[in-house]
């Protein structure tokens, strides 16, 4: 078989066979296809898309392209959620205790923040000796012993997608829904669950701008989902704010925490219940999400939740003093506020350029390997529907970049936009099942 036909074929928008994309994903992963033919087909994929079939076998050959995770002799029902990304988005550490708490048994995989998005494992080592570093053996068994673990993903877990997502980045063919459905996906299902909800973020701060291309995403990915047996469903959530109301790393686990106690974020609070409502059902737990919620509000209220977060801590090596007493946590010396300029009522606040500043305060990262200032962050005291009188403070920003703070407070108010009446904030846009 000759890569130049596939290319080719690509080109002329046909659709590509199971023999010529598992051709593609072993040899290129081997090495015997160089990356600038790889990026000829990546172009031409891009511009003429791949079918159902299509998408469902690169997703088959990246997850055959490396070792897979068997979680069949880890009793309970084992579930999982995957963001798209977005900014103050730290549900991971509001969900996974919940669920675990519940009795289902939260197994995730998870990456390093990048650009103006955030990482849930830098999150996690923003808590002193947290190891994210497990074994597949020590993996399962701390999900045996407590319900829930989060690690990273090791080097052998869909090599190929690693490849295809630093090419993808490079040619700037990453935002193409099969391309993402394919890379998501193949991790996924490369780890065991039975459950898995995605969250579609749309908005100012997530890589779908608009809902008719988070519903076009959505609607392919259950649909390969189930293609792989794997109980799936999508939830189109709201990105045209900050998730929560902290912006960082440590800021952002004080906040996980203070939600695990029934005080932190209400957005926060809202997606975690409603993405764990909806894991329930799928885990046959409940008849219906209104019964997960009662039950998972209950958990939140004994503190429960904020035990399992605790086991977590504790069985991956990290500190859990600082769950019970936050203050710990340092944020950096450097402190300035932010105040409003005018009034009115708060109609939008550009995630982005909220990451963006959050990033060059120092929490987050322009390539990979950059270190970070797990202090670093921003808190924002008004969000979307809130009123704002001139004077108020809107903001607070933490670094250790003195030459930053300037801009930084200049950005976070022009990123604020008023309005004279008071609109709803939309966060549940749409469900996919």
């Amino acid at each position: 078989m000759n890569f130049i036909d596939i290319i080719e074929k690509k080109k002329e928008n046909k659709a590509l066979t199971e023999e010529e994309i598992k051709f593609f994903i072993e040899n290129y992963v081997k090495g015997e296809i160089p990356d600038y033919q790889v990026s000829a087909l990546l172009m031409a994929i891009y511009f003429n898309k791949l079918n159902l079939d299509e998408t469902y076998y690169l997703t088959k050959y990246m997850i055959e392209s490396g070792d897979t995770v068997d979680l069949t002799d880890v009793h309970g029902v084992k579930v999982d959620k995957h963001s798209t990304g977005g900014v103050g988005d730290t549900v991971t550490l509001v969900l996974g205790p919940l669920m675990a708490s519940v009795g289902l048994v939260f197994a995730k995989m998870s990456g390093r923040g990048l650009g103006h998005t955030g990482g849930t494992l830098d999150k996690l080592e923003a808590i002193p000796g947290f190891n994210i570093y497990l074994n597949e053996e020590e993996f399962k068994n701390n999900l045996e012993k407590s319900n829930i673990a989060v690690i990273g993903q090791t080097d052998d877990i869909v090599p190929a997608d690693k490849l295809l997502y630093a090419l993808r980045d490079a040619t700037d063919t990453v935002d193409n829904v099969s391309l993402i459905s394919s890379s998501i996906l193949s991790k996924k299902i490369a780890l065991g669950t039975d459950a898995l909800v995605l969250d579609i973020k749309v908005g100012s701060g997530a890589f779908m701008k608009d809902k008719e291309s988070a519903i076009e995403l959505s609607k392919l990915m259950v649909e390969l989902g189930k293609k792989f047996n794997r109980n799936t469903k999508a939830i189109i959530t709201n990105m045209s704010e900050p998730l929560g109301d902290a912006v960082g790393n440590s800021i952002e686990v004080i906040e996980a925490i203070k939600t695990l106690r029934g005080e932190g974020s209400k957005n926060l609070r809202e997606i975690s219940i409603k993405i764990g409502s909806s894991l329930m059902n799928m885990a046959g737990l409940t008849d219906s999400e209104e019964e997960a919620k009662k039950i998972i509000i209950e958990k939140i209220e004994s503190g429960e939740a904020l035990e399992k977060f605790k086991e977590m801590v504790e069985l991956q090596g990290g500190d859990s003093t600082y769950i019970d007493d936050i203050s710990k946590f340092k944020l950096s010396s450097i402190e300035e506020s932010v105040i409003a300029e005018e009034s009115g009522y708060v109609k939008e606040i550009e995630a982005l350029e909220i990451g963006i500043v959050s990033r060059d305060l120092g929490a987050g990262r322009l390539k990979k390997g950059d270190d970070l200032d797990l202090g670093a962050g921003i808190y924002l005291y008004k969000k979307v529907g809130d009123y704002v009188k001139k004077g108020d403070k809107l903001a607070t920003i933490y670094t250790e970049k003195a030459d930053e703070v300037e801009r930084a407070v200049e950005r976070i108010k022009k990123a604020y936009k008023y309005s004279d009446e008071k609109e709803e904030y939309k966060l549940i846009i749409e469900e996919i099942d």
